[in-house]
């Protein structure tokens, strides 16, 4: 939902810019995406692994 909420923005800056497209500016946003979908993808992981020990913790109780 966030996701689409950037894009419509982002879109709404491109037409604003006169239909330029700065290639830094791509890059930078690109970087950036990137870095949020690797928190998300550390935070699922370690939810995971959390979620397995919980599990196996109750098992062997």
């Amino acid at each position: 939902m966030s996701t689409q909420f950037n894009f419509q923005s982002n879109q709404s800056d491109l037409q604003n810019s006169g239909g330029k497209v700065k290639v830094t500016d791509l890059l930078s946003r690109l970087n950036e995406e990137k870095k949020i979908e690797k928190k998300r993808n550390l935070a699922l992981g370690v939810a995971a692994v959390s979620a397995v020990t919980v599990f196996g913790i109750i098992l062997t109780i």
